[in-house]
């Protein structure tokens, strides 16, 4: 994802409809999708597209075919301005908290699966090559594998254990199953003197009852001090306070849950046992900071790759992690892209009437009232006690923070960093919004109803999953019922919406040839009309809709 400057999004469409084996239920080949090469990728274009159901994993840029494959995934986004923290998530930061303030770690602790991520942003997803020869030798930022992570942990419901009475039985007495193990096979008698319960004793009770009887005393113990603390601060009028001032709004104050802001800051002491601190660093361009850690961060992927899934050593290697670096020396090409960023400029000014600024990139990729990081791809980097651990990769984009992959140190599974990682994410969400007030989303990949270990994502709220025919987005909660009848479903209840940015005109998709922008009616002219090739065209364009055909340069050879 480019950053800034000389930012036109270069796409290669395939036509490929073959099936390929799915990484969710095993298919052989029941798994379908569209897909395209991306030479070069604007922030805003690539937001728009993952509002229309596409991903990115590297370079490649795909949307499953939803009502043809297997296994229907739905873009799903949540509000992290309005994020509300669930019991498993509580449970994820308060043992990171323990971790860094005392270095307790929790005995027994279940590591939790990473791979079902992995598999969202393409792992196991046939990725078309690219074997064209264009002639463009510029950034190719979109180079990080997959989004990585963590499923939040699956709560542990306690089975009601015995009453300790009932297990181990009175002395003298026998157990009860011995005695019922002996009434099946005899006749029915009565009972011999002394046999049965104690009438002296309360009757024996489950653990469960036992349970509920003692959480409801202690809210009702909150209850009473609560109404003590209103009524000793409560004040009388007098000449020094004639408005007294009940404190229910101190009371509100005190009840109110921590927010996740809070829960994250409390971990952060200075005196804590270990020090976590979270960097970001700009991938696309490299910066400094990246370029000196690379090394370090790919070791950390390489391990995560062969301990998580299995891979042999020779797979993981640093193409899949480390970006292409900026490369413009290229004389010849820096004369051509300028003639056709000048072109494409021109075009939008006289066919659609944009401004000269609307077609300035550079403005466009760092705004004034943008993130002060600017938009692109980062990567998050988690360092404790003063190495690095776990990277998230993100991309930020004009209304959202976009997860991409993350990979860890195997050794800190224990602390359930895909979880935590996530968390902190939302965190960032909300303090970007505060110098970007147009950011409010955090967008989470692929929701997979179908799947049981991907619909974890569903725990995470308020969230929406968007419409795979109106690409509108629908509360979660409205979609369940559809999803358990049919794996695919059209998740918008109004019969009557449509696709707003449905494709209409063929001619105004723009074309990138012989490093010209041109729209298609003006190239079909110059190749005097292909019917494969305006097929083709026009099934991109009906996928990315009319907006992005406008804007993006398809290249054709």
């Amino acid at each position: 994802m480019m950053a800034g400057g000389r930012v036109h999004s270069i796409l290669e469409y395939f036509t490929e409809d073959d099936g390929y084996k799915c990484g969710y239920c095993k298919g052989s080949s029941s798994s379908y999708s569209n897909g395209m090469w991306a030479h070069t990728m604007s922030v805003q274009d690539y937001e728009d597209l993952i509002d229309r159901g596409w991903r990115r994993s590297g370079m490649y840029v795909y949307k499953p075919t939803m009502n043809r494959t297997c296994c229907p995934q739905y873009t799903i986004r949540c509000h992290a301005l309005d994020f509300k923290l669930s019991k498993s998530s509580k449970k994820v930061l308060k043992k990171m908290a323990r971790f860094l303030s005392k270095g307790e770690v929790a005995k027994g602790t279940d590591v939790e699966p990473m791979d079902s991520h992995s598999e969202d942003a393409g792992i196991d997803h046939r990725a078309v090559p690219c074997n064209s020869e264009v002639n463009v030798d510029i950034e190719k930022p979109l180079k990080i594998v997959s989004l990585e992570e963590l499923p939040e942990s699956a709560e542990i419901q306690e089975n009601p254990q015995p009453d300790a009475a009932s297990e181990k039985g009175e002395p003298g007495q026998k157990h009860a199953s011995s005695e019922t193990n002996v009434s099946t096979g005899s006749l029915k008698c009565t009972p011999k003197p002394g046999r049965g319960a104690d009438p002296n004793k309360p009757p024996c009770r489950k653990a469960k009852v036992i349970r509920r009887e003692m959480k409801l005393t202690k809210l009702l113990q909150k209850q009473q001090q609560k109404e003590m603390a209103d009524i000793s601060q409560y004040q009388e009028p007098s000449s020094s306070n004639p408005h007294p001032h009940p404190l229910q709004h101190h009371a509100t104050q005190a009840n109110k849950p921590k927010s996740l802001e809070e829960f994250i800051s409390e971990s952060l002491t200075p005196d804590a046992a270990h020090k976590l601190e979270v960097r970001l660093v700009r991938s696309s361009p490299p910066n400094p900071q990246f370029k000196a850690t690379f090394q370090e961060s790919y070791q950390i992927y390489k391990r995560y790759q062969m301990t998580i899934h299995k891979d042999p050593p020779d797979k993981a290697t640093e193409y899949q992690v480390k970006l292409v670096p900026v490369s413009f020396d290229d004389p010849d090409f820096i004369e051509s892209f300028n003639q056709s960023a000048a072109l494409y400029a021109k075009y939008q000014m006289a066919v659609h009437h944009d401004s000269s600024d609307e077609c300035n990139e550079s403005q466009a990729e760092n705004p004034t009232d943008g993130p002060p990081s600017g938009y692109g791809s980062f990567h998050q980097q988690y360092w404790l006690d003063g190495k690095i651990i776990a990277v998230g990769v993100i991309d930020i984009l004009p209304h959202c923070i976009s997860s991409v992959y993350l990979y860890y140190d195997p050794g800190y599974a224990f602390l359930s960093l895909g979880v935590y990682s996530a968390l902190r994410e939302i965190a960032f969400t909300t303090q970007l919004q505060k110098t970007a007030p147009n950011i409010r989303y955090y967008y989470m990949g692929f929701y997979i109803h179908s799947c049981p270990k991907m619909k974890y994502k569903g725990q995470y709220h308020p969230s929406d999953l968007l419409c795979p025919e109106t690409y509108a987005w629908v509360p979660i909660e409205k979609c369940w019922t559809k999803l358990d009848q049919s794996k695919y479903s059209r998740l918008n209840e109004d019969i009557n919406a449509e696709d707003e940015n449905s494709f209409r005109d063929l001619g105004r998709v723009l074309v990138l040839y012989k490093n010209a922008v041109m729209p298609y009616s003006i190239y079909q002219r110059r190749k005097k009309g292909r019917a494969d090739d305006e097929a083709a065209v026009r099934q991109y364009a009906s996928l990315v809709g009319q907006t992005c055909a406008e804007r993006m340069l398809l290249y054709r050879s």
